[in-house]
């Protein structure tokens, strides 16, 4: 990168009035820094040039600025993929590339301050830094957008066709745990791929690629898709399991009989204790099943408008639902006579 840089500024040096040009305070300082160097006018020019370049690219606060456009590059890499001109990595014929224009201004700086003060006329240069040659970018690209399509729209697809199915069928029940078990395997199977294939994959690369950098691009490139994989499984599994709890088999049966006694002895605890609800009991009572709807609904709403919900938040959002739905069952008591 030093020396696409030192190639991008030597460009814009116009060396015969380079020395004419300087203030008589900055030559004793530049003649002092290229004499240095030794050889000739150009090439002193160059490795002086190249060693202030060295100087930025070697600092901690350009490793900092690296690494913060590394954790950046995916939205880049997007917008490259997409076609957008926006952002310093772009996607040109079959290459990567990144805009040096932010470094080459930081060695200007450098070549400023260290008596080179012609660089100041030096103009704003936007020169590429190859990151990737390859002739399957514009498959990439291609393949890039109909993932953008099919992610989007996958998923919807899907929940439309197992809603679809569960709505034709005589015991939709039945249905719609067959259905919730089905999205809970296909996404434990995706699971299952995605690590096979990280073995797959590091295996095929060649001996000169570290194996520890390469598992993690693999690990970090597919983190969310992981994420997303643990969540619809547990998602999955929790909504069979609401589903047979609330029908009429005799084990559901049985489960919810122990939901009821023990509610029913917490509130006979606490009426002897001389508890009372007042007239908050009756209204629950009265408006049993609303209430029971409103919290499962607030349940799904707060599922769906979390950030990045995991299989530990609809674990919780599931336990949460349940005590909500115990406190409302301990309140709805008899109204008095």
């Amino acid at each position: 990168m030093a020396n696409r840089v030192t190639g991008a500024v030597m460009e814009h040096i116009d060396l015969p009035a380079l020395l004419e040009d300087a203030a008589p305070g900055q030559r004793p300082l530049l003649e002092k820094a290229l004499g240095r160097l030794g050889g000739s006018l150009e090439g002193a020019l160059s490795s002086f040039v190249r060693e202030k370049a060295q100087e930025v690219v070697a600092a901690d606060a350009f490793g900092t600025a690296w690494t913060d456009a590394n954790r950046a590059i995916h939205t880049s890499l997007v917008r490259a993929l997409t076609g957008s001109e926006e952002g310093a990595v772009r996607i040109k014929n079959d290459s990567v590339t990144l805009d040096l224009a932010p470094v080459i201004e930081q060695v200007k700086q450098r070549l400023v301050q260290s008596g080179l003060g012609a660089a100041k006329k030096i103009p704003e240069i936007h020169t590429d830094f190859t990151l990737l040659q390859s002739e399957d970018i514009g498959r990439a690209r291609t393949g890039f957008r109909l993932l953008q399509l099919a992610g989007a729209w996958l998923p919807v697809l899907a929940v439309l066709l197992a809603a679809g199915g569960v709505l034709l069928r005589a015991r939709r029940r039945r249905a719609l745990i067959a259905a919730a078990l089905g999205f809970a395997a296909a996404a434990l199977l995706l699971g299952t791929a995605l690590t096979v294939f990280r073995t797959v994959y590091l295996n095929a690369l060649p001996d000169t690629v570290s194996q520890a950098a390469a598992g993690s691009v693999y690990d970090a490139m597919v983190h969310l898709l992981r994420l997303a994989v643990r969540t619809v499984a547990v998602l999955g599994v929790v909504v069979a399991l609401a589903t047979w709890l609330t029908g009429p088999g005799r084990g559901a049966g049985a489960v919810r009989a122990v939901w009821h006694s023990g509610i029913t002895a917490t509130r006979g605890t606490a009426d002897r204790l001389g508890l009372r609800t007042g007239p908050v009991g009756p209204y629950v009572h009265r408006h049993r099943t609303a209430t029971t709807w409103t919290l499962v609904a607030a349940a799904v709403v707060a599922y769906a408008v979390w950030p990045h919900p995991t299989g530990w938040v609809v674990v919780g959002f599931a336990l949460a639902l349940l005590l909500a739905l115990a406190v409302a069952q301990f309140l709805a008591e008899e109204p008095e006579a």
